[in-house]
């Protein structure tokens, strides 16, 4: 197996060394894959899918090593328990996906449009997102560390009870940020433009722009039971 070349990015700026460490990824000539041969439990490396139809189809368990996925159809795919290790995937296509408790590493993502998407009790860790649209993204109970998401939409981010470290949003919009039970840390939220916000408890460990912090004034203040008058 050919090695990867790993260089880890890092932001000139950031807050204290709260930028994502994401790994470059760099893939070895992949061989053509026969998508229709993926069965659930299966274990798939140096592949290129061209075109893939996965919709409905069961790849519980599956693992996939330096692959590529590019204009793949993928609703209602299951990927349950999955791993998906230095994976690149352009033009997705998923009005739902699942991919809960799946592991992932050095994964990119881009120009993708996910509906929606169970990641509930994931493991996601050097992860990059660009310029994609998801609709929900349910990462109840996951552990993240060093994900970056950019020039993405995302309408509803569920973080709840998740644990994320080093996670940050560059030209964003998040319509719904739910953080009720997260624990935070490193979490960059000033490249996001941010909708409706629930568990005000749970910013601890994040960062916002002066703009955020006064936006989110009121929400801060009735939490503590402040009132504001002019």
């Amino acid at each position: 197996m050919a090695a990867r070349t790993s260089r880890p990015r890092t932001a000139k700026k950031g807050g204290e060394g709260s930028a994502p460490r994401i790994a470059q990824l760099v893939l070895p000539p992949l061989d053509e894959g026969d998508a229709a041969e993926l069965r659930a439990g299966g274990a798939y490396e140096l592949q290129r899918y061209v075109g893939a139809d996965l919709e409905e189809r069961d790849l519980t368990g599956a693992s996939f090593t330096e692959c590529e996925f590019e204009e793949a159809q993928a609703h209602e795919a299951q990927l349950r328990g999955s791993r998906l290790l230095q994976v690149r995937a352009e033009r997705l296509n998923a009005p739902v996906l699942g991919l809960s408790r799946t592991t992932l590493r050095d994964v990119h993502l881009k120009d993708s449009r996910l509906g929606a998407v169970e990641m509930f009790d994931a493991s996601v860790q050097s992860v990059e997102v660009t310029g994609s649209k998801l609709s929900w993204l349910n990462l109840r109970g996951a552990r993240l560390s060093d994900v970056l998401f950019a020039d993405c939409v995302i309408e509803e981010l569920d973080l709840t009870q998740a644990q994320a470290q080093r996670v940050a949003f560059r030209d964003c919009t998040v319509g719904a940020l739910v953080l009720d039970g997260a624990r935070l840390s490193g979490v960059d939220l000033r490249g996001a433009e941010l909708g409706t916000l629930s568990g005000i408890d749970s910013l601890r460990g994040t960062l916002v722009s002066a703009a955020q912090a006064a936006q989110l004034t009121p929400l801060l203040a009735a939490h503590m039971g402040i009132t504001i008058m002019e």
